[in-house]
């Protein structure tokens, strides 16, 4: 062979093909030793260290131009040009490929998932693409420059149909004909279940009087029975409706439907609302079959659920679950109670921290959680999973196994892990991706965890093409690909000032933060200006907490004495997570305001490149000129944000209608509502979070509350009470239910507010703006409390004649109707934020112009249903939604009877509105 056709590649070969010829050497020692013979060989005047660059071959000097290329050759391999396909280098190291298939996968499954009629279409399409393109590969019908791009679309289009495959096939097991045809009865039905999450007190919220179909006793207080929300499976429908009363009657029904196996069988993913007793709680654990009594009601295709069960009475225990998960509830119920009975923040938050139960986490303590940037540590993620691994490696390292048993004591470790802190979903897959992290860190090359977290993002989708809609697989994810991909180059970065083990305590959480962001201001579209730093600081606490309290848990059936100082060395870090919590989330500018919907994740993915680009400078990871285009990026967007902060209120208020005179504050699954006269402002409820209330108020320049209406005592309606306290002149309430409504009114009286129970027939000005209470009736033995007792109030005066139904179900808007309804209105706030338990004669009688409806998004109950949407669709009442539209600001129109409405989006609309005919 020549030297010139020694170190010329073969036509068709890929550019690194001497890079990979290269390295197959993995010690280096063949190179080396080359290297030191090439020294030794030459004489000293022409002896030089190798440069890398290939030298023209001469005559004289023998073959010395040969060996000279040879050598070059190979010392070239190791040159940083040539380590793009190493994974020992950090971000130039990852192996891409397959993220591209997933990232396809996805986006199928996304849109097919909301249009599964168009699965079978999409798929045929999508195979037939594959093939295609398949058999011009195959048989090389294009140029070498066009192979890889072939390659690429061909694997993309396989996956997004696969995916498609996926859905077609599932999409009728989802919701099948059995469920739709009772669906759409609306009658009492009684269906088998298999809980498959832990239940969640929801108090009043899905009571099946405020759901269901009419006809509920009129007597029934919907406030007395606790009630839980629970994901389940609906697994089949027994024949003959409801239970008739007569138990011998219904068992016979039941034997007969089995023996003629005429008991449907099912696999229906739905969302349970269900009364529970103080003492069912056995009943209701993962993996209870129940027989429950319940109407059906089907959710908007996409949803995670097919359906929603509305249950009427206590479910009934039908067979309990495996010895295995019976164990692990018995273990989680004695580790909470022993925590119960630690002191402080501390005691509480633990349990959360260990096992990821934060059933004992009081609102407060939650929401500082979650304004810290913090509540990820009482979740069970991928990274609470790899702690527990990250202990069991260093304990069997320590032991001196061999590598391969500790990854087999570690899987089973987790496994263990996943029983007792429930497998949930979200929990299994969590476990699946802290496997994917293990695995890639066990390789020795981390970024092979890469295209494996790919594979197995394609393959979850397959298995559940539902999940692709779902904000917790997309965070589970993001924050294992963000340990994959940031946590070691972060740790270095750290290591600077830190000692190692702490920095990488430190990296873990705030890769995952980093990855996360962008799709947690989908869900909040604010900034956590304290997380970061609240990380860093709570950061080495949480592993510490976790083991020692998993220690704790496992240590008290056995040796409870020994278990209780353990749970003291648990209480100290958890102390300082809470207290950590706490004081960031008490600071000025805890949550600063961004951008939300698609825009606001599109900025704060740049920012993230950008920082993630500054983060791996100077360490041969990106070009030369990724920190100069990263600090563009971040001054650009710096001064971008600063000046928003500055002009926010100046540009809304020249956005707003300068007459507005109702507002609709944007704060999730919740009401808070203002009604204006120039200076004057009611506001009707506070909604569920005191933060995001207050960023309403002063984006809409409110200082002081001159009446508060608190419609009822849900927490989606009183749980923001704190942001006006001290801030009310007069506070319109109705009748308490228990201490803790007589509390709010004691903390309301104490900040300066005059406490008014309200009833119909209570009259009252605004300024120039006359209201009127219409509801509850005072003295009236039923329906004075809860959903149906709740405070509607309206307004009439300067152009605009408003209601505001509270949380009202049909049943109490009839009433309502029937004692000299409030007639027709320009502005209807629609009850319960369109829940499908509605009155169609109430609103046919008010005949609004604009129906408000104040709901969060995702919000798991279904809401605004398409019982209410129709319904005001029907008589002409055109539907405003806070979780589409954000704020929404009325304003009376230029004309008589016309409307003017701004919503918030990415730069504001505003439309006018005409008044019915």
């Amino acid at each position: 062979m020549s030297p010139a056709s020694a170190r010329r590649p073969s036509r068709g070969s890929a550019p690194w093909s001497r890079c990979e010829r290269g390295r197959s050497d993995s010690s280096g020692e063949s190179e080396r030793r080359q290297l030191g013979a090439a020294r030794t060989s030459s004489n000293s005047g022409h002896a030089s260290p190798p440069t890398g660059r290939r030298e023209r071959p001469t005559d004289h000097g023998g073959n010395r131009g040969e060996s000279r290329t040879r050598l070059a050759s190979r010392y070239d391999a190791q040159t940083p040009r040539c380590r793009i396909r190493s994974a020992d280098h950090g971000m130039t190291g990852l192996d891409l490929r397959l993220v591209l298939p997933a990232a396809a996968a996805w986006l199928a499954a996304w849109l097919l998932i909301a249009v599964p009629e168009w699965a079978a279409g999409a798929q045929a399409a999508l195979w037939s693409v594959s093939l295609c393109v398949g058999l011009v590969v195959a048989l090389r019908l294009v140029r070498p420059w066009g192979a890889p791009v072939c390659g690429v679309l061909l694997v993309c289009c396989a996956a997004a149909a696969l995916l498609a495959s996926a859905v077609t096939v599932a999409a009728p097991g989802r919701l099948p004909d059995a469920v739709r045809e009772e669906a759409a009865r609306q009658a009492g039905v009684t269906l088998l279940l298999t809980v498959s999450s832990i239940p969640v007190q929801t108090q009043s919220f899905g009571a099946p009087t405020l759901f269901g179909p009419a006809g509920a006793d009129s007597d029934t207080d919907l406030g007395a029975s606790p009630r839980v929300r629970f994901r389940g499976i609906l697994t089949g429908i027994e024949p003959g409706g409801a239970a008739s009363g007569d138990t011998a009657r219904d068992d016979a029904v039941r034997d007969d439907a089995v023996r003629n196996g005429t008991l449907r069988s099912l696999s229906v993913p739905v969302v349970v609302f269900a009364e529970a007793a103080q003492d069912t709680a056995a009943t209701l654990q993962i993996g209870s079959v129940l027989r429950l009594d319940a109407t059906l009601r089907l959710t908007a295709a996409g949803d995670a659920a097919s359906a929603l069960v509305f249950g009427r009475g206590m479910p009934e225990l039908v067979d309990t679950p495996p010895w295995w998960l019976g164990w692990a509830a018995e273990l989680r119920t004695l580790f909470t109670a022993a925590a119960g009975e630690l002191p402080g923040d501390g005691g509480d938050l633990l349990p959360g921290l260990a096992i990821g139960d934060t059933s004992s986490v009081e609102a407060d303590l939650d929401e500082a959680m979650k304004t810290s940037s913090l509540s990820h540590l009482t979740a069970v993620s991928g990274a609470n999973c790899a702690v527990v691994i990250a202990g069991v490696m260093l304990l069997t390292g320590f032991l001196g196994l061999r590598r391969g048993i500790r990854i087999g004591i570690s899987l089973l470790t987790l496994l263990a892990f996943v029983v007792l802190v429930t497998p949930e979903p979200s929990v299994l897959r969590a476990a699946l991706m802290a496997t994917i992290l293990l695995l890639g860190i066990a390789s020795g090359r981390p970024g092979r965890g890469v295209p494996l977290l790919a594979l197995v993002v394609i393959l979850l989708l397959a298995a559940d093409p539902w999940l692709a809609r779902s904000y917790g697989f997309a965070l589970s994810v993001l924050a294992t690909a963000g340990l994959l991909v940031l946590a070691a180059p972060l740790t270095r970065l750290l290591h600077r000032w830190l000692p190692a083990w702490l920095a990488a305590v430190i990296a873990i959480p705030l890769a995952a933060q980093l990855a996360c962001q962008p799709v947690l201001v989908l869900l909040t579209p604010t900034l956590p200006l304290y997380g970061v730093p609240a990380n860093l600081l709570a950061g080495p606490a949480a592993p510490a907490a976790t083991v020692i309290g998993l220690i704790a848990c496992l240590l008290l059936p056995w040796l409870p004495g020994v278990a209780g100082g353990v749970l003291y060395l648990a209480w100290l870090p958890a102390a300082w997570i809470a207290a950590i919590a706490r004081t960031s989330a008490g600071l000025p500018g805890s949550r600063l305001p961004w951008l939300g919907g698609a825009i606001g994740m599109l900025v704060t993915v740049l920012l993230t490149v950008a920082v993630v680009a500054l983060v791996l400078r100077g360490r041969g990871q990106v070009r030369a000129h990724w920190p100069i285009g990263a600090i563009a990026v971040l001054v650009l967007a710096t001064g971008s944000y600063g000046g928003s902060l500055i002009g926010a209120g100046v540009g809304r208020a020249v956005a707003f209608p300068a007459d507005w005179q109702i507002a609709a504050c944007d704060i999730g699954q919740g009401d808070a509502i203002v009604v204006r006269d120039r200076e004057r402002y009611a506001l009707v409820d506070v909604g569920p979070d005191p933060v995001l209330l207050s960023e309403c108020l002063d984006t809409l320049g409110i200082d002081r509350i001159d009446i508060l209406v608190l419609t009822h005592y849900d927490l989606d309606h009183i749980g923001g009470v704190s942001a006006v306290i001290g801030r009310v002149d007069t506070a319109l309430v109705g009748i308490p239910e228990n201490a803790d409504d007589e509390r709010l009114h004691d903390a309301l009286a104490a900040g300066g507010a005059e406490i008014r129970e309200a009833a119909r027939g209570d009259t009252g000005t605004l300024g120039e703006l006359r209201w009127e209470i219409l509801w509850p009736v005072r003295g009236s033995p039923v329906m004075q409390t809860g959903n149906e007792g709740s405070v509607t109030i309206g307004f009439d005066g300067r152009g605009i004649r408003s209601l505001f139904l509270g949380d009202l179900g049909e049943e109490s808007q009839d009433a309502l109707r029937r004692r000299d309804g409030p007639g027709s209105v320009d502005v209807v706030k629609v009850a319960h934020h369109g829940s499908g338990d509605q009155s169609p004669a109430l609103y046919a009688d008010l005949r609004a112009t604009v129906g408000l409806i104040s709901v969060g998004r995702e919000n798991g109950y279904g809401h605004p249903t398409d019982t209410i949407l129709d319904i005001l669709g029907s008589v002409g009442t055109l539907a405003f939604r806070t979780d589409q539209q954000g704020l929404l600001v009325i304003a009376p129109g230029p004309g008589g009877g016309a409307l003017t409405v701004w919503t918030e989006s990415v730069r504001g609309e505003t439309v006018a509105v005409a008044g019915p005919g």
